[in-house]
């Protein structure tokens, strides 16, 4: 078998993106360059590795396999390139994914924590939603995930071998409105009262979930703005133009005129937030990471 170390960095991207199409932005090719590299590919590899599916591409238990290979293949090339341009340093590198309303609430205190406790370790990020940071987790182009999950609290991608995962906390999800808005003066909503209510959502996908709307409420949504961006969310709700959904833990940066309130006559919604890395003995940054992280979410 012959690979070259480009054939694996696109196995890498298509594992990761989920599909031919995103892989080739993300590396700059045409999709018609990547579909040839596939199938070089598989052709040196004997055998069917990637698994062309109606929601995108998905690697077989080949491709799989041969992606866990790829991963430390590629590590080392990097590695090597460090050392040869004279980059390589003492400090440790993580590279961490997080989960949108992460980076507001978890992400500036433990770079803080880190920094004291840690110095050695260097932090990137990257932000992505559960199911693109399980695929980026798994390509291996970050080295661990906070993720969020809803009951009953199953995050894995369901692929071999099983994630490392820790859960980190829960939180319970809430109604952000507008305080001086119809629900002024209350701390709780009735959830028939948000059946005809205007909903402010994240974008959603075949592979990405659409996040804002109360969990089973009644009839078909009026969704009103679509946006990822929760500053742009919030301020929409602080304008009065609509509702959306907030973990809990958020409370502590809601911008002003923005109040939370539970859900009753529905099941409570319980959020829970997790950190995932592939499994085996992890790095020395690796752990000094998830120990800041699990020490912060501490009482």
């Amino acid at each position: 078998m012959d690979f070259s170390s480009a054939a694996l960095r696109v196995l890498r991207q298509v594992a990761e993106s989920g599909s031919f199409t995103a892989a080739a932005s993300r590396l700059g090719y045409t999709q018609s360059a990547i579909s040839r590299q596939a199938a070089a590919l598989e052709r040196s590899a004997g055998t069917a590795l990637f698994e062309r599916r109606f929601d995108g591409v998905r690697l077989t238990p080949a491709g799989l396999t041969l992606l866990r290979h790829a991963r430390a293949i590629l590590n080392a090339v990097e590695a090597a390139e460090h050392e040869l341009t004279g980059s390589a340093s003492r400090t440790e590198p993580v590279r961490l994914g997080t989960f949108p309303s992460a980076g507001a609430v978890i992400l500036p205190g433990l770079l803080t924590r880190l920094a004291a406790a840690a110095p050695h370790v260097t932090v990137t990020t990257r932000e992505g939603t559960t199911p693109r940071l399980l695929r980026a987790l798994r390509a291996g182009t970050i080295d661990m995930a906070v993720l969020t999950s809803r009951p009953p609290h199953r995050p894995s991608d369901g692929e071999s071998p099983r994630l490392h995962i820790e859960t980190v906390e829960d939180t319970e999800l809430l109604v952000a409105a507008r305080t001086a808005g119809s629900f002024s003066g209350r701390t709780a909503v009735h959830v028939d009262e948000l059946v005809d209510a205007p909903w402010i959502t994240s974008p959603s996908s075949s592979t990405e979930p659409r996040l804002g709307v109360w969990p089973g409420l009644p009839g078909r949504p009026r969704i009103v703005h679509t946006t990822s961006d929760w500053l742009t969310k919030l301020q929409l709700v602080a304008g009065g133009f609509g509702v959306t959904t907030v973990p809990d833990r958020m409370r502590a940066v809601l911008p002003p005129g923005v109040t939370l309130l539970r859900v009753d006559g529905a099941p409570p919604e319980v959020r829970r937030v997790l950190l995932a890395r592939l499994p085996g003995r992890p790095a020395p940054g690796i752990s000094a990471v998830a120990r800041t992280i699990a020490s912060a979410a501490q009482p």
